[in-house]
Formats: structure tokens, sequence, C-alpha cells
């Protein structure tokens, strides 16, 4: 599919056109099929993992400007693997059902879609009557579906949080949470870009920062943390 049908597609979705939408997760569901693939064995069911895509793909087109400078698959791939990893990340001490978890997904999914035809999230009461349950257990199900995660979260194969995990040896996730990082790199002002890269990929420290750019220790620390709050407040959710 050429990039400017693509991009024609996504501007009519975020204007409400619903079938363009579909017909992006339609054409694109090699792309998250190839996405949810790596993500097999892990307790939960194809078709939901399937559905937790479709979930993170709904997002993307939501989110996605041409004035990124990427692809939109460029752009999608960490959105779908992000929503997925949110999922598996939700088994602490508490376990759910097979059957809730999936009911879970079929609930995000449809939160999202429902934010995007109205532009606004759905109530509990309208949640609970398109599913045919109660207020109370639409809750529940939520509740258990779904854990939102930080980049500054540890990822679940090792105690290292995203931004620190850089490594010579890649693996598919590995490579994913890469790609998401540059997302975040591209949104920032070219002077933050430098600041962070300098500090968590050149490994330089807080005063090596400042003879670099010319400013006091001081300044950079500052900087630093105001690029950091930053970064959550865009990517927490």
């Amino acid at each position: 599919m050429e990039q400017e049908d693509t991009l024609n597609l996504i501007a009519a979705a975020q204007n409400g056109d619903k079938t363009a939408g579909e017909q992006l997760i339609v054409q694109n569901s090699p792309l998250i099929k190839s996405v949810i693939r790596r993500f097999k064995n892990r307790g939960v069911e194809y078709d939901d993992l399937y559905q937790l895509g479709c979930v993170g793909f709904v997002k993307a087109i939501r989110n996605f400007s041409a004035t990124f400078g990427v692809r939109f698959s460029t752009y999608a791939v960490p959105m779908i693997a992000g929503e997925v990893k949110r999922f598996l990340r939700d088994d602490g001490p508490i376990k759910v059902s097979r059957g809730t978890k999936s009911a879970a997904v079929k609930i995000a999914r449809f939160v999202e879609e429902y934010k995007h035809e109205h532009g606004e999230s759905p109530t509990m009461e309208t949640i609970a009557e398109a599913f045919g349950i109660e207020a109370q257990e639409a809750v529940f199900i939520m509740d258990s579906g779904m854990r939102p995660v930080s980049i500054y979260d540890n990822n679940d194969d090792n105690s290292r949080s995203l931004l620190d995990k850089l490594q010579t040896s890649e693996n598919d996730e590995e490579k994913l949470d890469k790609m998401m990082l540059k997302q975040i790199l591209g949104d920032l002002e070219p002077r933050e870009r430098k600041i962070i890269m300098l500090r968590y990929f050149a490994d330089k420290t807080q005063s090596d920062v400042a003879r670099v750019m010319n400013v006091s220790q001081v300044q950079i620390s500052r900087l630093e943390s105001k690029i950091l709050r930053k970064i959550r407040a865009e990517y927490a959710d």
C-alpha cells in the first residue's frame, strides 16, 4: 500500500471515518500478526493477542502524524508491541481466569474504538451495556486486564528499565524497545535530545554534558529533570 494512500486513510480515520480505520486494520493485519507472533506461548490465546495488537494499532492511528518523519508502520510496531506487553505484565500476586483476560481484551478494544469514534472515553455504564454485564463487573474485568506502565518500569525479562536497555546482542523485544525509544527521542527538541543521548546513551555525567553544552552542571541537572518529567507525562499511559 502506498504511503500516500495510507496517510489519506489515517486522516479519514482520525476524522471519524470508521470504515477507513477498519480498512487500515485489514490491510495491516500481516504487520499486526508479525508483531504478536513474538508473544506466543505466554498464556494468552492467539486470537486475544491479535485483539490486543489491534488495540495498539488503533492507538497508533489516533496518535500518528506525518510530521513525525517516519513511516506509519514504523510508528505502529512499538505501539502494537507495547499494548501486548502492558497486558502480559499484569500478572501479579492475584491471578485471573483466562475468560476474564479474554473479556478484558475485548473491552480494551471497544474502549479504543469508542474513543476514536466519539472523541471521549465511554462510561462504565456504556461499556456494561455494550457487553451485557453489570458496571461493577466491567470495572473488575478492566482492572484485572490492564495495568498502565511507563518507560521507567522494569522489563519483564530483567531488572533494568527501558531507557537502560541497550545491548550489543539484540533479540526481537529489544529491537522493538529501541524503536520505541527512537520515537520518544524524535519527539524531543534538539537540545533536549542531545542531553538525553549524552546522559543515557553515551554514559556521560552531568558535568561532562555541562562541558559539552557550555553550561553549568546545575543547569544540566535542572534540564534533565524537566526532560524526564516531560517524557513521563507523554508516555506513562
